[in-house]
């Protein structure tokens, strides 16, 4: 196959990598601020910074290791600013962001967090990152139910494209998926054209309620639900990544960021494997281009922020959801073929794979971590029945 060609699917991958990470759950970081006592121009503020954050922690660290490393803002953890009941004023709130930027680069530093993961079998690895990501298959077809002139061209167009033209089936997708939704009328312009906005900087106030009922919790769900399925995808595709100097560098980014309303960056599970699986490119060593793509892409987000947002909340929610979920079923099937090769690993991993697609939520930690903490579990019981 060509460069030209390679070149075309690694940026294909950049581009549905910021598409599926900045769409699928910036509505949930806009709820985080204003539940925080942001107004619009805090919250650009903060939607610069979280880009920037993004772009450097990917662009930087995947030019360095040659490999696809991937961060993002943490989901979970903004899900759980949106229902907390901040009682105190935005300065608190930074401080509280603060102190979690603290916490999340002592992790990095002490390496605890890459001695622990070190420890979780590669079966179980590969079933948490397919527990993750089969949200996103199951979502797709689930679309079909509400919008099915949309969904069901994506999903025709994806399997004649795996057919006769297999390295060009995603950007086929895209195309088609886009065309479909600007023919239902679904696909409005955006009604205003903003500008660059410089950060805003808000001097934090360290308050004791606040750094326990919002760092604490916020540096425990990013760590438990965003980088142990982070570390897992780097696991499953065999990419030896410094863990604890990533996990390091995220936490010292979203401290120095957390003065203008970044809470937390961390490493990526679902948007890096877009990045990770052979349709990016045949040679793994040169997979990383797409993260350093998807990288720059965050910046040149962040430099027009106002404008991005606009367009990209345009897109339908089951047209980001279809493109993810179809790019990714090649990675999801090479997951469950290995977590359920072994068969003395098996069990464990099933029980991993369902725990964590379950989405089922405990002390406010998310199902990745579950599902790890319960597939050990059950490894433990198997071997010692053994």
């Amino acid at each position: 196959m060509s460069v030209r060609s390679h070149a075309l699917t690694i940026a294909t991958a950049a581009v549905v990598t910021v598409l599926v990470g900045f769409t699928s759950s910036y509505a949930i970081v806009v709820q985080a601020g204003q539940a925080m006592g942001m107004d619009r121009e805090h919250i650009i503020s903060m939607t610069v910074v979280l880009c920037l954050g993004m772009g450097l922690t990917t662009l930087l660290p995947s030019l360095w290791l040659r490999m696809p490393i991937v961060t993002a803002w943490s989901t979970p953890g903004a899900a759980l600013l949106a229902v907390t009941a901040h009682q105190g004023s935005l300065p608190s709130a930074i401080g509280a962001f603060v102190v979690c930027g603290i916490l999340l680069t002592l992790m990095g530093v002490s390496g605890w967090f890459e001695r622990g993961m070190h420890r979780i079998p590669a079966a179980l690895a590969s079933a948490l990152l397919a527990g993750v990501l089969v949200k996103f298959a199951l979502e797709t077809f689930a679309g079909l139910q509400t919008a099915f002139p949309i969904v069901g061209s994506m999903v025709l167009t994806y399997f004649l494209g795996k057919r006769w033209s297999p390295r060009f089936a995603v950007p086929w997708v895209l195309a088609v998926g886009v065309a479909a939704a600007a023919l239902c009328g679904q696909l409005p312009l955006p009604q205003a054209m903003g500008t660059f906005n410089l950060p805003i900087w808000t001097t934090p106030q360290f308050v004791f309620t606040d750094i326990i009922s919002i760092a604490l919790p916020l540096f425990v769900v990013t760590m438990a639900s965003q980088n142990v399925p982070g570390v897992a995808v780097l696991k499953a595709f065999h990419y030896p990544a410094p863990i604890s100097r990533i996990i390091t560098l995220t936490g010292l980014t979203t401290l120095v960021f957390a003065p203008f309303g970044a809470f937390g960056l961390n490493l990526a599970a679902i948007t890096a494997a877009l990045c990770m699986g052979a349709e990016v490119h045949p040679d793994a060593g040169k997979r990383y281009w797409a993260a350093v793509g998807a990288g720059a892409l965050y910046i040149a987000l962040a430099l027009v922020a106002p404008v991005i947002v606009d367009v990209f909340q345009a897109f339908p929610r089951e047209l980001i959801i279809s493109i993810a979920g179809l790019a990714l079923l090649p990675t999801i099937g090479r997951g469950l073929s290995t977590a359920l090769h072994d068969e003395t690993e098996r069990e464990p991993a099933l029980v991993a794979f369902l725990v964590t697609a379950s989405g089922v939520t405990l002390l406010g930690i998310g199902s990745a971590f579950w599902g790890v903490v319960m597939g050990l579990l059950t490894r433990c019981v198997m071997v010692t029945r053994r």
